[in-house]
């Protein structure tokens, strides 16, 4: 069985894979969050009290400069609930970094968190909001009563921002996932769907809709397991894999880091506090790669890595299946 524990590392028949290059640094700044999702493989919550700190910001902001990172895609939890959200998004846009904003979209009307739209559109930050489904039932069932209503509202105010509008060069995508053991559905036709539908009832606007497949971890994989459904999903994962997915796995080209400083080749294997591939070694620190060459370098890889190859597959950016 595989849920929080990694006994499965070295027995999975997942396809050895190695990375590229380092294009993009995606920093987890804490598992605080004003939500507590049925689906979230983090297990964020209003309770937890882990947040990186000021010293873990700074390597971080030395590392995009060694290593001359593209892409700092911010996630949590909620990550503008870190105090040092502010100044690290301005420090990597000051650097010409592209910065990407992995936003619960109840966070703009939290009380005290009003700044968050003004401050993401002031510096230009690409915002990925989750809305797992367009209707106000679905959305409520996984993720909290009143919670649609509170991101539409959001995402309206985002718009009058900019974002999502034609040649502002403000960037607002929408995540969705399903709220059971499936696969999402094709991404083309679904962003179709959003897009006529929260235009027409709400005049919202965005650029993208991204469908992410639920991994049998943490939250998700706990509930899967309390319906005694978690071998039926992972057989229909490993059923589904299409080795087509593998050249573009985001693992390729990440590097992800936990609250503690501690890095991995994704997000998925950091909860299950798997190895960095490319030392082997658990706990390796951000600060001992500021000057590592990780081309070519190994990367972990595990059963719940069939979550990504799946069906159309699945990453941070949405489905694989025709991606660059």
């Amino acid at each position: 069985m595989m849920h929080d524990t990694k006994p499965h590392l070295a027995h999975t028949d997942f396809p050895s894979i190695r990375r590229r290059s380092m294009k993009t640094l995606q920093m987890n700044l804490g598992y605080l969050c004003n939500l507590a999702c049925t689906h979230c493989h983090v297990a964020a919550g209003p309770k937890r009290t882990e947040l990186m700190d000021r010293a873990t910001i700074n390597v971080a902001i030395e590392f995009l400069e060694q290593q001359s990172v593209q892409t700092l895609d911010v996630t949590g939890g909620s990550p503008e609930m870190n105090a040092h959200f502010c100044d690290l998004v301005r420090t990597a846009r000051a650097m010409g970094v592209h910065v990407i904003d992995r936003c619960n979209p109840t966070i703009l009307n939290e009380p005290g968190y009003e700044w968050v739209a003004k401050f993401l559109a002031d510096n230009r930050v690409e915002v990925v909001a989750s809305l797992p489904c367009y209707t106000e039932q679905n959305v409520d069932q996984q993720r909290g009563k009143h919670v649609f209503e509170r991101s539409i509202e959001a995402l309206q105010q985002l718009n009058q921002h900019g974002y999502g509008q034609i040649d502002s060069g403000l960037e607002l995508n929408l995540v969705y996932n399903p709220s059971d053991a499936t696969l999402p559905p094709p991404q083309a036709q679904l962003e179709t769907d959003y897009r006529e539908h929260l235009f027409d009832e709400f005049g919202i606007a965005f650029n993208r809709l991204f469908t992410i497949a639920n991994m049998p971890i943490k939250r998700f994989g706990r509930m899967l397991m309390s319906k005694n459904q978690f071998g039926d999903y992972m057989t229909l994962l490993k059923k589904s894999y299409r080795r087509e997915n593998l050249p573009n796995v985001m693992c390729r080209d990440v590097v992800s880091v936990d609250w503690r400083g501690h890095v991995y080749d994704c997000d998925f294997n950091q909860m299950l506090d798997i190895p960095l591939g490319a030392t082997g070694r658990p706990h390796t620190h951000l600060r001992d790669l500021l000057h590592a060459n990780l081309a070519d370098a190994p990367i972990s890889v595990a059963d719940h890595c069939y979550g990504c190859t799946a069906g159309q597959g699945s990453s941070c950016g949405g489905a694989l299946s025709g991606a660059a």
